[in-house]
């Protein structure tokens, strides 16, 4: 997609870069949000950003080498918010059709602007890139599931399946799921297969290289970990 967005001539670029921002948009506004701590000017820069990103196509002039997508916004960001805050206040004053929906109000609540564990603003927002990126994986394994006609197996593995503090043995899910333990735990690793298979793709979507890939998958688990 990183690939696609970049080819100004190709009649799906802006497309695959509309889509990859309403994707990621979140961990840029919260980086713009720590930096401003004003709302109202945050929401003006980050629809002022995207304004600009998308109509001049500025990722055409991306370096392919450098790869990933996540860099890439964030220095383009940077700049944007050094050198063009006449920019961001024109568009506000004039409106201006925001080129992507951001939902902001459902994201504000989710983003804290004091200081984390002495963690850089750069290093948060790694942080909260891969946050997004992993709540994009369980939403597409989630309606996989949902479309399948497998919603309720779903929500019984899927604490299971990220670990959480839930107190459940794969026997009681099991017992719940009307099946066999080892069907049960059967289940459960295709869903962890189906996870691992998912999370390849969705970074694949933002790297421009395919052997990029698993330097981006180890880089996300580093910034959690970290």
């Amino acid at each position: 997609m990183v690939a696609c967005a970049g080819q100004n001539s190709s009649p799906d670029s802006q497309r695959a870069l509309a889509d990859l921002c309403e994707a990621y948009w979140v961990p840029l506004y919260g980086y713009i949000k720590r930096r401003v701590n004003n709302d109202t000017e945050a929401r003006d820069l980050t629809q002022a950003f995207f304004t600009e990103l998308l109509e001049k196509k500025l990722i055409g002039d991306a370096d392919p080498s450098r790869g990933k997508f996540r860099s890439y916004l964030l220095g383009s960001l940077k700049h944007f918010l050094s050198h063009q805050w006449e920019k961001a206040n024109a568009l506000k004053r004039g409106g201006g059709k925001a080129p992507i929906s951001l939902n902001f109000a459902s994201v504000d609540s989710s983003i804290k602007i004091e200081p984390v564990d002495g963690l850089t603003p750069e290093q948060i927002f790694d942080r909260d890139w891969a946050m997004t990126l992993l709540s994009q994986i369980m939403e597409r394994l989630k309606s996989e599931y949902v479309d399948s006609g497998k919603a309720e197996l779903f929500a019984h593995l899927k604490p299971l399946l990220i670990g959480s503090p839930s107190g459940k043995t794969w026997g009681q899910v099991a017992e719940r799921l009307q099946m066999t333990e080892a069907a049960a735990k059967m289940a459960g690793s295709r869903m962890r297969k189906r996870y691992r298979e998912i999370l390849r793709q969705e970074i694949a979507d933002t790297v421009s290289r395919p052997e990029d890939v698993d330097d981006e998958i180890r880089n996300l688990f580093r910034t959690l970990q970290g």
